[in-house]
C-alpha cells in the first residue's frame, strides 16, 4: 500500500489580520486578569489602565514582522503558538513603553495620557498624587513584563523551540536595555557624534523592532542560522530607516500622527541623527540653538519653529531622507542576495511596507 503526504496550507500573511488576531488574544488575556483581580480582591485599577494602553492603539508592528519571520522562514500549520509569542512581544512592548515615558516625563502616549499620568489623574487631590502615578507605573510595567512571560509560557512550545525562542528574546531584552541607557546618556546633550546617535538607533529600534522579531518568529518555524542571518542582513538597515524616520516625525510631525505633543523629540533634546548632522552644519546662534536643547529648559513653540528652520536651513532634514532611501536599497539588496525562495521574499516586502514603504 502506498503511502499519502498530506500538505499542510502555505502560509498566507495577512497584516491586518494578525494585528486582529493578536488583539483579540490581548484582550481575552487582560478581561481574564481582571476577572482574577475582581475575584482575588485586587485594585482592578492595575489591569484598567494596562488594558487602555494595551488596546488603545499602536500598530502592532513587532507581532506582525514575527509572524513575517515564520511566514518567510516556512511556517506551516496551526498558527496559534506564533500569535500567543506575538501577543507576548507587544505586551513586553508595553512595559518598554511604560517606564520609557516615566524616564521622559511623556505626559501622552498614543493620543491617550500615559500610565503615570492616568493613575495620577485617578487619585487627584491626594498629596503627592504626581509621585504616585511614576512610582505606580513603574510597577504596572512589572507586571506587563511578568505577564508578557506568561503569555510565552502558555504558547504550547516544545522545549527545543522554546529554548531557541528564549535565546533570541534575551538578546533582544538586553539590547533594548541597554540602547535605553545610552539614549538617557544622550537626551540632553545632542553632539556632533553621528555614530553615537546611529548606535543607539540601532539598539533601540533597529534591532528590537525589526531585526529580532522577524528571527524570533523564524526560529519558530525551525529556521537554522543561515535564514536567521539572512534576516538580519534585511532587518537591520530596514529598522534603521523606520527610526530614521520616526525622528523625522518626532520634530516635524505632529499630534495625530505621532501620539505625542508636538516636537517632544526637540523638548527632550534627544541626540538623534537629525541633530548630530545639523550640529555639523550649524554656525554661531543656530549652534548655540541646538546646543541648548535639554528637558530641563524645554524650547517654547517659537523656538520650536527656529529649530526646524535651522534643520531644514542646515541640510540635515534632507541627509536625513538620503540615509533612509540608503538604507531601505540596501535591504533590498541584501534580500535580493538571500537566496530566499520568492514566496517568502514577498512577505518580507509586504511586512517592509508596514513599516517605511515597500524597499
Amino acid at each position: 500500500m502506498s503511502e499519502t503526504t498530506v500538505a499542510l496550507p502555505a502560509c498566507v500573511f495577512d497584516p491586518a489580520g494578525v494585528r486582529s488576531a493578536v488583539e483579540e488574544r490581548l484582550a481575552a488575556f487582560l478581561g481574564a486578569k481582571e476577572r482574577l483581580a475582581a475575584e482575588q480582591d485586587f485594585p482592578t485599577e492595575v489591569v484598567e489602565v494596562l488594558r487602555d494602553l494595551v488596546l488603545g492603539g499602536g500598530k502592532r508592528v513587532r507581532p506582525v514582522l514575527c509572524v513575517a519571520g515564520w511566514c518567510a522562514a516556512g511556517g506551516r500549520g496551526d498558527e496559534g503558538p506564533v500569535l500567543q509569542v506575538a501577543a507576548s512581544l507587544e505586551m513586553f512592548h508595553t512595559f518598554a513603553l511604560v517606564h520609557d515615558d516615566v524616564m521622559d516625563r511623556s505626559a501622552t502616549r498614543r493620543g491617550r495620557p500615559s500610565a503615570h499620568e492616568a493613575f495620577a489623574a485617578r487619585h487627584r487631590g491626594r498629596p503627592g498624587a504626581a509621585r504616585l502615578g511614576v512610582d505606580t507605573a513603574v510597577l504596572l510595567g512589572d507586571v506587563a513584563l511578568v505577564w508578557s512571560d506568561e503569555l510565552l509560557h502558555t504558547a504550547g512550545l516544545g522545549a527545543d523551540r522554546f529554548a531557541a525562542v528564549t535565546s533570541v528574546l534575551d538578546g533582544m531584552r538586553t539590547e533594548l536595555m541597554y540602547g535605553q541607557y545610552l539614549d538617557l546618556l544622550g537626551t540632553g546633550c545632542p553632539s556632533t557624534d553621528l555614530e553615537a546617535a546611529l548606535r543607539i538607533a540601532r539598539f533601540k529600534s533597529a534591532k528590537y523592532t525589526v531585526e529580532r522579531p522577524l528571527q524570533l518568529g523564524a526560529v519558530l518555524a525551525g529556521a537554522d542560522a543561515g535564514v536567521c542571518a539572512a534576516l538580519s542582513a534585511f532587518g537591520l538597515p530596514l529598522g534603521e530607516a523606520f527610526q530614521l524616520r520616526d525622528d523625522l516625525l518626532g520634530v516635524f510631525g505632529d499630534t495625530p500622527q505621532t501620539g505625542k505633543p508636538v516636537a517632544e523629540d526637540l523638548r527632550e533634546g534627544k541626540h538623534t541623527v537629525l541633530l548630530a548632522l545639523a550640529l555639523r552644519r550649524a554656525v554661531g546662534g543656530e549652534r548655540d540653538l541646538l546646543t541648548g536643547l535639554s528637558r530641563e529648559m524645554p524650547p517654547g513653540p517659537g523656538q520650536v519653529a527656529q529649530i526646524r528652520a535651522v534643520l531644514e536651513g542646515t541640510g540635515a532634514r534632507a541627509e536625513v531622507e538620503r540615509l533612509i532611501e540608503e538604507r531601505r536599497g540596501r535591504a533590498q539588496r541584501a534580500l535580493e542576495d538571500a537566496g530566499l525562495p520568492p514566496s517568502a521574499g514577498a512577505v518580507l516586502r509586504a511586512a517592509a511596507s508596514t513599516l517605511i514603504g515597500s524597499p
